[in-house]
């Protein structure tokens, strides 16, 4: 064997030594990598991507009934924390619905249907009324023509009780009849259509069984 040949041979054993030595310190591509960092464009301005998603945002079902970053709307958020199948919305579709049937049912001086949804003292209070009323011999005759708002006013939430409670304003049209134990109309009309203004405070605790609000207070 001439001595090119050797050296030929001497020199490729080394190449191939070199080469996996390579091999063993870089290792080999398998599997997910993370893509190679791309250069930044010229300039440092930093490219926009195609798409951008937006986490997070305003919760609307609060935003759309009371103003962001409030008192309220941080009490709402955590009545939404402490219970999230809470909806405000919903909530409010139910209170409308509250306020017509405990309005009726005091009117007509029976609140034994609605009971379930007075706070104790606010029933008392009610039976007083309904009270003074028979021993005068007055009989009241209301319907509600239409409940035109039902606004959030103000909402608060105790960390430690969990008891939420929300006030709300509504502002109905009716009419009302006061008779006498004759039967005589000693105030308003049957076809007269007034408006009244009522502020209505419920209260519940959040994340309880008992998925009913009471009503905890009354104001004009």
């Amino acid at each position: 064997m001439s001595n090119s040949v050797i050296q030929l041979l001497v020199l490729l054993g080394i190449a191939i030594f070199l080469i996996l030595r390579l091999k063993n310190v870089l290792g080999t591509r398998d599997g997910f990598e993370k893509p190679p960092v791309e250069a930044k464009p010229q300039g440092g301005k930093r490219q926009r991507p195609e798409f951008e998603v937006i986490e997070g945002g305003p919760d609307r079902d609060i935003t759309d009934h009371v103003e962001e970053g409030s008192e309220s709307a941080k009490a709402l958020a955590a009545m939404k924390m402490a219970e999230p199948s809470f909806n405000v919305g919903e909530f409010l579709s139910g209170a409308r619905q509250a306020y017509e049937m405990i309005f009726i049912a005091f009117e007509r001086g029976d609140i034994s249907d609605v009971r379930d949804f007075l706070d104790p003292e606010v029933a008392a209070a009610f039976d007083e009324v309904i009270a003074e009323r028979q021993a005068q011999g007055l009989k009241i005759e209301s319907e509600i023509v239409g409940v035109r708002d039902v606004e959030l006013y103000r909402a608060t939430f105790d960390q430690a009780t969990r008891r939420g409670e929300i006030t709300v304003r509504f502002l109905a049209e009716l009419t009302t009849v006061v008779r006498n134990a004759e039967r005589e109309v000693v105030e308003g009309s049957p076809t007269e259509i007034k408006r009244q203004r009522d502020t209505w405070t419920f209260a519940r605790e959040m994340g309880a069984d008992d998925p009913n609000w009471q009503l905890v207070a009354t104001g004009a």
